[in-house]
């Protein structure tokens, strides 16, 4: 019999709230919500509702209110993460769980894009999703079709791997960059989501492209490849190019300005020092993965 709690960050999600906790109790052994800073009746609700409440006295975000939200779990064997606005449908937990009871994974993602396109997803959300996605899989060598889900589900192995650093929305791609660095085994289940109930405030344009640099910031250190070499194997190249143009000129007798050709120049050399500084900084990263 494994032990499961649901953790439910929430901000303002008064309106939402209480119908996603009643719903979620048929499946879980107890609910944490983690109030962020709400000042609305959130805690009021979430207790009425049935539900611990934690409060935070300020708005920290997202990645902190997770952070705390795993550290009041340490006692059971199942954490559950879901949403609180009632995107996410709780009578699919079951499907989550299912995979850790019978230890075939140690995460399980909840995915809207198994089969491909969700019809109810926005096209501008997942053209979003598909860049997010991306740049996630790269970073931390996954395969995942849903890396910005908020539906998951965590065995209890899992829980001191992850670092919650980033305290906002680029929690769910950091969270995935832990597990993977442990080796931990990650799945996906189809999952479902509505998005006539999304009563986010957040500009989802200017949210995406904060989660993005954070993915891209994150890869310095766990992919040097990506964020060091590719990028200087592209600055070489157009280096070398400029060079090998305006060496042509010059053996024909054709007019060469100085100021380019030093340019180009030094995008080769730039291009050369990037390249062997990921490199470099790849072969540490694999030694220290050996040893730790």
């Amino acid at each position: 019999m494994s032990k499961i709690v649901a953790l439910l960050p929430s901000y303002n999600e008064e309106v939402a709230l209480g119908s996603v906790i009643l719903r979620t109790k048929k499946y879980v052994d107890n609910i944490i919500v983690i109030d962020d800073g709400s000042y609305d009746k959130t805690s009021e609700i979430s207790k009425l509702a049935g539900a611990k409440v934690i409060k935070h006295e300020t708005n920290l975000g997202k990645g902190a209110a997770l952070k705390t939200g795993f550290e009041a779990s340490k006692d059971y064997d199942i954490i559950v993460t879901i949403d609180s606005d009632a995107q996410h449908n709780p009578d699919e937990i079951p499907k989550l769980i299912k995979p850790l009871i019978n230890n075939d994974a140690d995460i399980v993602n909840g995915s809207r894009y198994i089969n491909g396109t969700d019809k109810n997803t926005p096209s501008y959300r997942r053209v979003g999703q598909k860049v997010l996605d991306t740049a996630t899989n790269m970073s931390t060598g996954l395969k995942l079709t849903d890396s910005q889900s908020g539906f998951r589900a965590f065995s209890k192995k899992t829980f001191n791997c992850f670092q919650f650093k980033d305290t906002g929305f680029g929690v769910e791609s950091e969270m995935l960059s832990d597990a993977a660095e442990h080796g931990f085994r990650i799945t996906e289940v189809e999952i479902g989501v509505r998005y006539d109930v999304d009563g986010s405030t957040k500009n989802p344009v200017s949210h995406g492209v904060k989660v993005l640099v954070k993915i891209i910031k994150d890869m310095e250190l766990r992919r040097p490849l990506y964020y060091f070499t590719v990028p200087g194997i592209i600055i070489f190249i157009i280096g070398s190019g400029l060079s090998l143009l305006f060496l042509h000129d010059y053996i024909i007798g054709v007019s060469v300005n100085i100021g380019p050709t030093i340019i180009s120049v030094m995008l080769s050399l730039f291009g050369t020092f990037f390249m062997f500084t990921g490199i470099i900084l790849d072969s540490i990263s694999r030694m220290l993965c050996k040893y730790r």
